[in-house]
């Protein structure tokens, strides 16, 4: 059973004689077993993705490790682990998180956990030139606030057709961006002709953002 860094739940099991699973010979071993999982074992047994008998030997001490959502307090130490961290595996200088930077950071739901913390930290560190990182470094969609002045920019005019074709140069910039300006795989992604979205890629002047 694979390890998981960002689990639900962790069990231990410790035992001098046990058997086999599926087995009917016993075995001598003086062992200690940790075992982590992100999944929900009794749903997957329920589906018959999981042994029964193997969660019965593993449930003798569960702890639940609670998800970064839920014990924010925790980012500030992790924030400069992973600064120290990069920055030395970087050789660059240390640097340093604004007070509205980690606010921000605070307020994200951070569906992946203390990886997405990391990754997001490492980026931060390579890209940002200057020592302090702020808020304004901190981009979409870790950044909310700068998703909702995004959105508001968009709905600028007077018309329907304009806030239609500002909304669609966002749409279309941001897709070509995460997909690294990935022609084939933005059309097919958003839905469109190829053909057709070169032609909107010329019109809205966002050349630049292809590869």
């Amino acid at each position: 059973m694979s390890l998981k860094a960002q689990s639900k739940t962790l069990r231990i099991l410790q035992e001098q004689t046990f058997a086999r699973v599926g087995g009917d010979k016993t075995i001598h071993v003086d062992v200690r077993v940790i075992a982590a999982t992100n999944k929900e074992l009794e749903a997957e047994i329920e589906k018959g993705t999981f042994r029964d008998d193997l969660y019965y030997r593993l449930n003798v001490i569960p702890i639940r490790v609670p998800p970064l959502r839920e014990r924010v307090e925790d980012i500030p130490e992790l924030l400069d682990e992973f600064i120290k961290e990069t920055s030395l595996k970087a050789n660059l200088e240390l640097k340093e998180i604004s007070g509205n930077a980690l606010k921000i950071l605070k307020k994200y739901h951070w569906p992946g956990n203390v990886r997405e913390l990391k990754n997001l930290v490492e980026r931060l560190v390579i890209m940002t030139p200057e020592k302090v990182i702020h808020a304004t470094d901190i981009p979409p969609p870790f950044n909310q606030e700068s998703v909702s002045k995004d959105f508001e920019s968009i709905l600028v005019g007077d018309s329907y057709k304009e806030a239609k074709n500002r909304f669609e140069k966002a749409f279309i910039e941001k897709k070509l961006r995460e997909f690294n300006g990935n022609i084939s795989q933005t059309a097919e992604t958003i839905g469109v002709e190829r053909s057709n979205l070169h032609k909107k890629i010329k019109a809205y002047g966002l050349e630049d953002f292809r590869s």
